[in-house]
């Protein structure tokens, strides 16, 4: 049987709240490897890799110094999660070089290398869906800031390296990722964390009226397991990494009030956007059939779990 473990690994935004739960589980998986993540701390916390044993240098991977950070290793898998994920950085420039100009270059790094390469893609490529229906990865896309321009950019990119280079190139498009590791963040967090928050402190949680918006929140652990098993895709593709069952935000606080034995009813109030997106749920047809991947937490199982360790690691 061949050995298909990796010997040597690049993660990219590794100390970023996805990058570093997929560098702890992937130095869990495959002791053996050689991991070196790259993160220009910009969006990051060195806290998150307290039990990294690899290592870890500081690196902007959308300049010329990634070439240099990177020559005297020879990658067979890539992870790039490297990008700027504030969605109200209106910078296109800034925006468009970080996210596009750096996948660019590791697409380059990985051609070098003949590595397999998966990256972050988003949801937020399908922009505002105003019908409640699964959205399947062929849908049409309209990304509606420039963060999500960046992103559908990079899908292009991406699909073009491939059929021009051979290497194979996986994305992973992620619905509302919450977990463990996300704190730093701030207002950027995900909502689970944001009302979380309220609530530990004795605050009512605020919804936009009525709380009946539904998103697609999908567990840190089950976004890890799906990255890590997206090197195995037959060929190049995107794949949906949702949980696969869109949650409303008042369920959302009914699961909080549980694990936390509170009983706070929500501040409703009036939402200030035009074009605010009131449904998403990932399309899991496509990942299930290729890959066997099925999601493992559900929103209670995944919250329960959240909350718990929150109370352990936050004081």
């Amino acid at each position: 049987m061949l050995d298909n473990r990796p010997k040597q690994i690049l993660i990219t935004g590794g100390a970023g709240f996805i990058g570093s739960n997929l560098a702890l589980e992937l130095q869990n998986r495959f002791p053996e490897s050689k991991i070196l993540i790259l993160d220009d701390f910009s969006s990051a916390n060195f806290k998150n890799l307290k039990n990294f044993k690899g290592i870890v240098l500081t690196c902007d991977v959308s300049t010329d110094e990634v070439f240099f950070k990177t020559e005297e290793w020879e990658f067979d898998l890539i992870f790039h999660m490297a990008s700027i994920t504030d969605t109200t950085v209106n910078d296109q420039e800034l925006m468009m070089r970080k996210n596009v100009d750096g996948f660019k270059n590791i697409l380059e790094i990985a051609y070098e290398n003949e590595a397999t390469v998966v990256y972050a893609s988003s949801a937020s490529v399908y922009g505002i869906v105003n019908e409640a229906v699964p959205l399947k990865e062929d849908r049409e896309k309209s990304p509606e800031n420039i963060y999500a321009f960046s992103k559908y950019i990079m899908d292009n990119l991406a699909e073009k390296t491939a059929k021009e280079t051979g290497l194979k190139i996986v994305g992973v498009r992620y619905f509302n990722v919450y977990g463990l590791g996300e704190a730093h963040k701030g207002k950027f967090a995900s909502m689970i964390y944001q009302l979380y928050k309220q609530m530990k402190a004795g605050k009512r949680p605020r919804l936009f009226k009525w709380g009946e918006q539904k998103r697609d929140f999908v567990y840190i652990k089950d976004v890890v397991d799906a990255t890590i098993l997206a090197k195995e895709a037959p060929s190049s593709t995107v794949y949906n990494v949702g949980s696969g069952k869109a949650r409303s935000f008042n369920d959302v606080v009914k699961i909080l009030n549980e694990a936390l034995g509170t009983d706070f009813e929500p501040d409703y109030f009036d939402c200030p956007y035009d074009f605010y997106q009131v449904f998403t749920e990932a399309d899991m047809s496509k990942i299930k059939k290729e890959l066997g991947f099925v999601p493992k937490y559900s929103l209670e199982r995944g919250i329960r779990e959240y909350v718990s360790l929150l109370e352990k690691y936050e004081r």
